[in-house]
């Protein structure tokens, strides 16, 4: 368990979500509230629809990645992205479920955290297509502190046979 505040911000990999309403407005207004809780957005990714992965009978979904620049310990920031979901209308009926947001962290700077609450790296990361295209895109050389391989590597390597693609609607940047 973490004590007292951290002595230098860290720069956390978050993963938005969306595959219900207005799905890139939802993840706009996301990263508008993250950029005031959360920390900096330093760096994101574009949109990327791909087809629901675990539950495959929904909408499609648009994922993008953000890297935060942050002072908050992971369950601060696990307490700020489930505040975003909250605010997004966000419902936890049943998992891999249709939700209005969905913003996941993929890694807290090298940090690795299994609790009941929260596991650091992302536990299903490396077998989501979803997930690494768009961090490959703002941090492909990033290595995953337990496994040792870049997101690149990790990509390269993934199951997962969904196609990801670029979205071409509007950014919302």
């Amino acid at each position: 368990m973490s004590f007292g505040a951290p002595t230098s911000p860290t720069l956390a990999y978050l993963l938005l979500g969306s595959n219900l309403g207005n799905r890139a407005a939802l993840l706009a207004a996301a990263r508008q509230e993250l950029a005031t809780t959360a920390g900096d957005i330093v760096a994101q990714s574009g949109l990327y629809e791909t087809a629901a992965w675990g539950r495959e009978n929904q909408p499609a979904f648009l994922n993008q990645a953000l890297a935060v620049r942050t002072w908050l310990r992971p369950e601060e920031l696990l307490a700020a992205c489930q505040a975003a979901e909250q605010q997004a209308g966000r419902r936890r009926v049943e998992q891999w479920g249709s939700r209005t947001l969905d913003v996941d962290i993929l890694f807290h700077g090298r940090q690795v955290i299994e609790s009941p609450d929260l596991t650091i790296p992302h536990p299903r990361l490396p077998e989501r297509r979803f997930a690494l295209v768009p961090l490959a895109e703002i941090a492909k050389a990033l290595r995953h502190p337990q496994l040792g391989l870049t997101v690149t590597e990790l990509l390269a390597h993934c199951p997962d046979p969904l196609p990801v693609r670029p979205w071409p609607g509007e950014l919302g940047a």
